[in-house]
C-alpha cells in the first residue's frame, strides 16, 4: 500500500511559519496524548502534525498507555459494547477516508486490540522520546502504519526493531532503545505521562491539551480539532489544507 503523501501540505506549512515568523507571532502550546492503539489518535495526530507549521503551534507528542487511563477511568473499549463496536467499525473507515490516513480494519480486531494490546510498543515509543526524541514521530507514524495499515504485529522485538528501521533508526540504536525500554526509568516515564493525562481529566485517547495564557485546557477527540482551531483563534482548514482553501 502506498504510503500517504505529506509533501505538499509540508511544503504550505513552511510557507506559512516562515510569513509568521517574519511577524513575530509567539506559538500556542499543544500536547497530544496518545497511544498507537487507538485508530482515533492516528487521525489526530496527523493532522496536528500538518497544522503544526500553518497554525504556529508547538505540538508537543505525549505517548502514555491508553489501558491505563481505561483502567484508572473505568471506561471501557468500544469495541467490548456491541452496538458501539458495529458502529465504530465503520465510522474508523468513513474518518480515514475524510481525515486521508491509509487506515485499514487489522482481522482480528479483538486479538489487536484486547489481548495483545501496546504495552511494549509504547515504552519503545517512550524510550525514543527520552533518547533520540527526534525519531518520535516518524517511529509513532511507523507503528500506527504496521497495526492500522498493514495489520502486522507490534508486540514482538523483531517488530519494533522492523519499526525502528522503517523510521530511519539505525539499528544499533534501535537496538539499544528495545533494550532501555524495558527499563524502570521508561517504565516510570510512561506511568508518569499517564498520570499527567489523567490529571488533565482524560478518559480515553485522543487528547489534547491546549495552553493559552498558562491556562491548560483539554478536548478528547480527534474530531475536535476544528473547535480547537477556534479556541486557538486560528481558522480551520479541513482535515487536509491546501493552497487552495487558504
Amino acid at each position: 500500500m502506498r504510503r500517504p503523501a505529506f509533501s505538499v501540505v509540508a511544503l504550505l506549512g513552511r510557507t506559512m511559519a516562515t510569513a509568521r515568523e517574519g511577524l513575530g507571532s509567539s506559538k500556542k502550546v499543544v500536547e497530544c496524548f496518545y497511544d498507537v492503539l487507538s485508530p482515533y489518535s492516528w487521525l489526530g495526530f496527523e493532522v496536528l502534525c500538518r497544522y503544526r507549521p500553518i497554525w504556529n503551534i508547538e505540538l508537543r507528542l505525549r505517548p502514555v498507555l491508553l489501558a491505563g487511563i481505561m483502567k484508572e477511568t473505568g471506561n471501557r473499549p468500544p469495541a467490548l459494547l456491541p452496538k458501539r463496536g458495529e458502529y465504530m467499525v465503520k465510522d474508523i473507515m468513513r474518518m480515514a477516508k475524510f481525515y486521508q490516513v491509509p487506515l485499514q480494519q487489522p482481522k482480528d480486531f479483538m486479538g489487536t486490540m484486547i489481548e495483545k494490546g501496546s504495552l511494549s510498543a509504547m515504552r519503545f515509543i517512550t524510550a525514543v522520546d527520552i533518547a533520540e526524541p527526534q525519531f518520535l514521530e516518524s517511529v509513532s507514524r511507523e507503528l500506527w502504519m504496521r497495526i492500522w495499515s498493514r495489520d502486522e504485529d507490534i508486540t514482538q522485538p523483531e517488530s519494533i526493531l522492523a519499526v525502528a528501521g522503517r523510521a530511519g533508526l539505525p539499528s544499533g540504536k534501535a537496538q539499544k532503545l528495545l533494550e532501555m525500554s524495558t527499563s524502570p526509568d521508561v517504565k516510570n516515564r510512561l506511568k508518569a505521562t499517564t498520570e499527567e493525562a489523567l490529571r488533565y481529566g482524560a478518559f480515553g485517547m485522543p487528547c489534547f491539551v491546549f495552553h493559552v495564557d498558562g491556562e491548560p485546557q483539554l478536548l478528547f477527540g480527534s474530531d475536535r480539532l476544528e473547535l480547537l482551531g477556534s479556541l486557538l483563534g486560528e481558522k480551520w482548514l479541513g482535515p487536509v489544507p491546501t493552497s487552495s482553501n487558504l
